[in-house]
Order: C-alpha cells, then structure tokens, then sequence
C-alpha cells in the first residue's frame, strides 16, 4: 500500500498549512517577484513565505527563475503541476467563498 489513503490525503499533503493555497493563488496569473508575492499574500512574514516557497519548489509546485544582473531579479512562477492544484482547489474555494459568513460564525 502506498503511503496515503486517498487522493484527498495526497493533496492535503503537498499543500500542508494555510499560506501555500494563497501563494498559489497569487501566482495564478504568471510569474511574480518575491516582494510583490509578499505583498499579495497579507499577513505572511519574508521568512515563512522564503519557506513555503522552497517547499513549493522542492514538491514541483512551484519554479523559481533567477536573472543574473543588477540588482538580482527573482521571480515565481506556477508549473504545470501548480497550475493544476490550483484547478482542483477552485471549486473548494468558490464553497468557502459561498459559505464564508457561516464559516465565520463557527465556535
């Protein structure tokens, strides 16, 4: 037997935690620099987000390019592989969105 029990349990695995769904929301439509991906992802301090990013990166989510001039360049951007969690995540998104105000409300 393999090492998860459903595909739900493979998915939730490769996104682990809650800044990971942000950032692949932020780099949905093509590549970003790192201070503009912090700035989409509020909340998020410059190390966890270095952090999530390695992971993304080392898990095939996410490619990192980097331009060799002055000043640096960097910029990240969604694989094949990223764009297609982002496809299976959009309907989980449009029922958080659907059912937010009582998602709220929970204890």
């Amino acid at each position: 037997m393999g090492k998860y029990t459903c595909g739900l349990d493979a998915a939730i695995a490769v996104m682990g935690g809650k800044w990971k769904g942000l950032i692949l929301f932020a780099l949905q439509d093509g590549p970003v620099r790192f201070g503009e991906l912090r700035r989409a992802v509020p909340g998020i301090s410059e190390r966890m987000l270095i952090l999530q990013l390695r992971e993304m990166e080392a898990s095939g989510l996410v490619h990192c390019e980097v331009y060799h001039q002055v000043p640096p360049k960097v910029e990240y951007s969604l694989t094949g592989f990223g764009h297609s969690l982002n496809t299976a995540m959009a309907p989980l998104g449009e029922w958080g969105e659907e059912h937010m105000e009582r998602i709220e409300a929970l204890p």
